[in-house]
């Protein structure tokens, strides 16, 4: 595992486009680069449009949406976008973009054709407060769902025709989290009450919820625990007062996986009652490139990650990390899921096990955030001010990331 050197960054604004060749400058060509100047509309949103040749920035107050053309440096304009949780998606084949848009207080979707961003269908939801909007794989579905004060998900035809709502109850907060496997074949709901539901394709209908109990009793379920891994101390040598570097955090301290002995008791945050936003329920869950896995993070255990087996309908494993998880990511090409924790290091899971990757450089290199290449064989690390890249040997996955620290179990 190799790193490169450190860039400057703004805002955690990074990500490589769909092609795999620009990260916002040309890694074939690092002489080439683009400048974009939104001027006195502001800039409160940006994401690479499927060919990778556009590129889609959301105005402040959400008056609009300007597409850039890299190619011919042609603008179009998209008006009315909704401020809401994920409001812009495409198909994964390139060819429409759905968005949501809010005019005369109601929730519409508008879907328009990539290749001239002309307008194809445009229907009304019915939601009181859309939130969020999501292709399904294979580009023949359309999900979207209501914000957490209602828990409805519904799910759409490329024309707009209603093919079925899902409710799972009422008077309570409701969705957080969707995501959609690979396949197209399940629909995965993440909800404020700690459960995910799986719905099927064909029915619409739910077929298994996972829970997210605080101890975990089955002996099948791998647990692995990071434990600190500190250098030994070498007696004869140390100095007093000890130098300002030695005795800062130590959030620069190795680490290793351990496997714990069920039961195994997960820390849990209780939520403060008198604050908004509170600190429950399913707040990120991903599915892997097969659809054989599925990693879901619950806010009530920040520190977890669990992952689901798919095809047995079963938790696998689950890892509990020194600290709260802040992201985490699916290689594209296989079953390897990289976790950040905001300190310096990554964390990359398998069906082989787990490894703990110190990010090498001067300073305190926090990963807040993370991106994979779309190869597989990459990784963007994001801090606050800075990102660099983590390249992996591919050849024997992360086996080979094992083999070098040996620090797997």
């Amino acid at each position: 595992m190799n790193f490169s050197e450190v860039f400057k960054l703004s805002s955690l604004l990074c990500k490589f486009s769909p092609d795999g060749k620009y990260l916002v400058w040309s890694l074939e060509q690092p002489e080439w680069h683009c400048k974009i100047d939104e001027g006195s509309a502001g800039l409160v949103a940006s994401c690479w449009s499927p060919d990778g040749r556009h590129i889609l920035n959301t105005t402040e107050f959400h008056l609009r949406i300007t597409v850039w053309s890299l190619c011919t440096k042609s603008v179009s304009y998209i008006k009315y976008p909704k401020a809401c949780q994920q409001g812009i998606t495409f198909t994964r084949d390139g060819r429409y973009l759905a968005l949501a848009e809010r005019r005369d207080c109601k929730d519409y979707v508008s879907i328009l054709v990539c290749s001239d961003w002309q307008l194809l269908r445009h229907f009304d939801t019915d939601t009181q407060d859309l939130a969020g909007i999501e292709w399904a794989p294979n580009g023949c579905v359309l999900a979207a769902w209501d914000s957490c004060l209602e828990y409805k998900i519904l799910l759409y035809s490329l024309d707009g025709r209603l093919l079925s709502t899902f409710c799972a109850y009422e008077w309570s907060l409701g969705i957080k989290s969707v995501a959609w496997s690979p396949s197209s074949q399940f629909l995965a709901v993440g909800s404020y009450d700690g459960k995910v539901r799986i719905l099927n394709h064909v029915t619409w209908k739910m077929i298994t919820e996972f829970g997210h109990p605080a101890t975990i009793n089955n002996p099948k379920i791998v647990v692995y625990k990071e434990a600190e891994k500190s250098p030994p101390l070498v007696l004869g040598r140390l100095a007093f007062p000890p130098p300002r570097a030695a005795a800062g955090p130590l959030s620069s301290t190795e680490s290793k996986y351990e496997v714990a002995s069920v039961p195994v008791s997960l820390q849990t945050l209780k939520p403060a009652p008198d604050r908004a936003n509170p600190r429950i329920g399913i707040g990120a869950l991903a599915f892997s490139p097969d659809s054989c896995f599925l990693a879901t993070r619950s806010d009530s255990v920040p520190t977890a990650v669990w992952i689901w087996d798919i095809q047995k309908l079963r938790l696998l494993a689950a890892l509990e990390q020194l600290s709260a998880v802040r992201c985490f990511q699916w290689d594209p090409r296989q079953a390897r899921l990289a976790i950040c924790t905001g300190g310096s290091k990554v964390y990359l899971w398998s069906p082989a096990g787990c490894v703990s990757v110190q990010v090498p450089g001067e300073g305190d290199f926090q990963v807040l955030s993370l991106c994979w290449h779309l190869s597989g064989d990459s990784l963007a690390l994001l801090s606050k001010d800075h990102f660099c890249l983590c390249f992996l040997e591919t050849e024997q996955g992360v086996g080979t990331a094992f083999g070098q620290r040996g620090d797997h179990t």
